[in-house]
This record gives structure tokens, sequence and C-alpha cells, in this order.
């Protein structure tokens, strides 16, 4: 019996969300009124993903992504000059906001006069109008488009219809996959209804490879869109190998490969022609750079030459 297709698979055992078409009509609409502006439009997928044990979810199983990858490099991408649709895991860390989410906002404001003004003390909300004023020009021009996803099943419907929708825009469009991705999960029709019950003593779980959706992405859904991928390793003495796999494998345009203990301060950009390393020195640090500023720059010129190389 013949292996179902990718497309099957997501029909068959991930739930598909009520509200995906909606989605996908307002990103294409966001993607042709932007590349009408001379915009491209990048999509930036953040944050990790929910995968339940149970179709009446208590528990899940989850991993320790914040999302500060992708919030980052939303902003930097805006001042690039791109559009972003930001694919982004519920209460993950958000474009702008992010700065500012290890402070209580109650110790922010204060209570002015009887009648309810209330003001920012901008000694705790160190560059808050600055950063205001940026995140409300950002509205204003409608750069920036946020879908939110919580589970598994969401993210990959979801992810699938911005490619699908991106497809109209040609070799404008580029993916930045920074979520993640589980790669373990439990089909719908294996998974209980109800509540696991520990009375039933010791839980033994089998899960399924999550189906790997950068194949069909590069090969059929958006197939001129510049496509990069990240790889994180906990062993960096194989993770440029996997990164030239997975570039061999699904022939997309690059890979940020980095370690999970340098990942903040070191990556290298994988093409199949260049090994490019970024570093933050201590300098860079004193000076607040993110080592995803070098990394936008770095994919935003690569995305350039990708767009000459591809005119007709």
């Amino acid at each position: 019996m013949a292996e179902p297709s990718i497309d099957g698979k997501l029909a068959e055992e991930f739930a598909v969300p009520s509200h995906v078409e909606e989605v996908k009509e307002s990103m294409t609409e966001f993607a042709q009124y932007h590349t009408s502006e001379g915009r491209r439009v990048v999509v930036i997928t953040s944050g990790g993903t929910k995968v339940p044990l149970e179709s009446r979810t208590v528990r899940f199983l989850d991993n320790f992504s914040s999302g500060r990858r992708g919030a980052s490099s939303a902003e930097y991408f805006i001042e690039a000059g791109y559009a972003v649709i930001f694919l982004h895991r519920h209460r993950s860390l958000y474009p702008y906001t992010r700065m500012f989410s290890t402070i209580n906002m109650l110790d922010a404001l204060q209570l002015k006069s009887e009648q309810g003004e209330v003001v920012v003390d901008q000694e705790v909300l160190p560059n808050i109008t600055k950063v205001l004023k940026r995140y409300q020009e950002v509205k204003e021009h409608r750069l920036l488009l946020p879908i939110e996803f919580s589970a598994l099943a969401e993210y990959l419907h979801l992810l699938k219809a911005a490619a699908q929708a991106l497809s109209t825009i040609g070799s404008k469009a580029m993916f930045y996959l920074a979520a993640a991705v589980s790669d373990f999960y439990i089909p719908a029709s294996e998974m209980p209804e109800h509540k696991i019950q520990s009375s039933n003593g010791p839980l033994q779980l089998s899960l399924n490879m999550v189906p790997k959706i950068l194949s069909p992405l590069v090969k059929d859904w958006a197939p001129q869109a510049f496509v990069t991928s990240f790889k994180l390793e906990t062993d960096a003495s194989i993770l440029l190998d996997k990164a030239k796999k997975a570039l061999d494998t699904y022939r997309h345009q690059a890979v940020v490969a980095n370690v999970l203990d340098s990942r903040r301060g070191y990556v290298v950009v994988v093409t199949r022609d260049t090994q490019v390393e970024l570093l933050l020195t201590d300098e860079d640090v004193k000076k607040d750079i993110e080592i995803e500023e070098m990394i936008v720059s770095n994919l935003t010129s690569a995305h350039c030459r990708f767009i000459d190389q591809n005119k007709v």
C-alpha cells in the first residue's frame, strides 16, 4: 500500500483549524498589497509547538522555545523594508513588546489623578516612547500581520496556507522558519478522547514522526520562494553536516545552523555554495547589537541576489 502524501496526512491526522481559509485570504491580500507597493514579504514562524496527548487536551508535550529569535528578527526584517507575516505561538514573545517581557506592566503604571488618568514610569519601561512610536508606524503602514497558533496541527495547516498565499508573489516571498516544531506527535485516530488517568499506572507513549513539511513547501506550495530553515543541535560536531544534508534533501536556499549553548551569539548561515559565520563580539554586546540583526542582514542580501537570478 502506497504511503499517503503529506497533504493526505495533514488532512487525515491533523485537525484543520476552522479559520484557515479566512486566514489564507488575509495573507494573500497582505502579500499582494505589499508587493504592489514594492516590498518583499517574509513569513516568520516563531515559538514552539504544543503536541496534545488527549483530544480534550489536559496534557501535552512542549519544548523550551520562547519565540525570542522570531520576534526580534521580525523587527529587523521590517527595518530592512519587508512586510512581515508573523506566524507565532500563542503567548510567545512578540515584536516590540518582547523588550518588556520580563517587566510587570502594573509596576510601570501610575494613577495620576482621581479621574483615573494613567501615566507610564519610563524608568521602569526604558525606551518605551521610541518603541511605541515605531510600533505605531508599523501598524499604520500595515507592515506586520500577526497569525497565532497553539498546537502542532494548527501550525502545520497555517504554514501550508501561508505558502500557498505567498506563491502568488513568486521570488519576492521569503520563509524564515524559526519556530521549534515538534518531530513527534500522536495521530488523532490514536489519541484518547478524555484525560489520561494516572490510576491506570505508568504511562507509555508511542509517537509518530511529524511529516517533513519543508519538502512540499519548497517543491509544491511556494516553489519560487526563498526559504530559510533553522538547525539547532546540542552537539557542535554534527551541526554543519546536518545543515548541509538538509540543503541536499530539501533543495531550499539557506540553513541557519546554531548550537543550543551559543545560539544567542554565534550562528553559521549555510547555503549550497557558502558558509558564513556570524559572531557577536564583546563590543557588539556592549552596543546592544543582537545576532538576529546580523542574520537578517545576511539573508536579505541573499534574497536580493536570488530575486535578480530569477528574473525572467
